[in-house]
């Protein structure tokens, strides 16, 4: 006898080629306009990236955490949720951020060192970056319930990588979700490396998306590199949410190009050859090659998008590098209302030191 059956479909429309696979496209898809801005957006996340471990190497930057081949994964997400929604990033979705107003200042502030960096002046009430591995998806199922009991149509989206989705913290949230079928959305950013575990080693199940099942959620595996893919399954994951159909857990299939961290040496633990093949499949070449073959992007518009581009990031990283230092003082002034004794002391005495450099 068997008590139950289940499948993980896959969602792919363009190829690593650019060509479609499928030709049911979604509405947004078959306007060439809105994947033109989505793909410039994604050039736009690319350039940002570029910069910022150019100023990691330059000693003008923090560690920082590359997401270099994930811009159709981040950017897709961004681009299914509305201002009222909340988000749970994990600390690598920028292009996820940027489209719901977070400034390209504020991450690199954030990994300068500066905690006023996630304070963003866009999306309020948008989580901070979170660098324990999977506590954010606990923070969205909390979220999600929320917006269940206030009756409000409000989706929480958490991201979380293949590494973390083998957290209890992970498993607590999708198990939280489904028991309240609370709009909750889970996005696995499958890069098939978690630091220098990789994919194989991390668990038995055949899918990623397949966690999910066992809390009650829908899941679906998708190709992470594939911005309509994406962007459709983040769609239908949200309208499900806001209509009472309860949370989805979505296997985004990317690579992670480069290294995990600025302080991480890939070249260590995985091949040239497996790097290369990872570029042959990343976001960005398929998406230029469709909308090329659509006569809606060119070269010349591909040259001219990429210097306004440098032109913004460079306005934002001078904005950063122009930002003013706290006082030593600040790292004591929001711990407590009432500061005990022994943290008086060492404020007096973290500014008296400062006082004599």
């Amino acid at each position: 006898m068997t008590s139950t059956k289940f499948e993980i479909e896959y969602l792919q429309y363009l190829g690593p080629d650019g060509k479609l696979v499928r030709k049911d496209l979604p509405a947004f898809a078959k306007d060439t306009k809105q994947l033109v801005e989505l793909y410039k957006q994604m050039l736009l996340v690319r350039t940002f990236d570029t910069k910022s471990v150019a100023l990691q190497r330059t000693g003008k930057l923090g560690t920082y955490a590359s997401c270099l081949g994930h811009e159709a994964a981040h950017v897709g997400i961004g681009a299914s949720m509305r201002p009222e929604d909340v988000f749970a990033p994990s600390y690598r979705e920028y292009g996820a951020q940027f489209m719901r107003g977070v400034r390209p200042r504020e991450v690199l502030m954030y990994w300068g060192g500066d905690e006023r960096g996630n304070d963003f002046e866009g999306p309020k009430n948008d989580y901070p970056w979170c660098v324990p591995i999977g506590t954010q998806c606990l923070h969205a199922a909390g979220a999600a319930l929320a917006f269940k009991l206030r009756g409000e149509k409000r989706v929480a989206v958490a991201c979380v990588g293949d590494g973390g989705s083998s957290k209890t913290d992970t498993y607590a949230a999708i198990n939280s979700a489904g028991a309240y079928t609370a709009p909750f959305v889970l996005c696995i950013i499958n890069n098939q490396w978690a630091i220098s575990v990789p994919r194989s080693a991390q668990t038995g199940a055949k899918t990623l998306a397949q966690k999910g099942l066992a809390g009650g959620l829908f899941c679906l595996q998708v190709d992470g590199n594939d911005i309509i893919a994406v962007r459709a399954a983040m769609d239908q994951a949200c309208e499900r949410a806001r209509n009472g159909d309860g949370g989805t857990v979505l296997e985004l299939i990317t690579y992670r190009l480069s290294d995990h961290t600025t302080a991480d040496d890939a070249r260590r633990y995985r091949g040239e050859e497996e790097v290369k093949a990872g570029w042959e499949r990343e976001p960005m070449i398929r998406l230029k090659a469709y909308l090329v073959g659509k006569k809606a992007w060119n070269d010349k518009m591909e040259t001219a998008w990429k210097e306004e581009c440098g032109a913004r990031i460079d306005e934002e990283v001078n904005a950063y590098l122009a930002s003013k230092s706290q006082p030593i003082e600040s790292i004591f002034d929001h711990l407590y209302a009432d500061m005990p004794e022994d943290l008086v002391r060492q404020r007096q005495q973290a500014m008296d030191w400062e006082a004599r450099k």
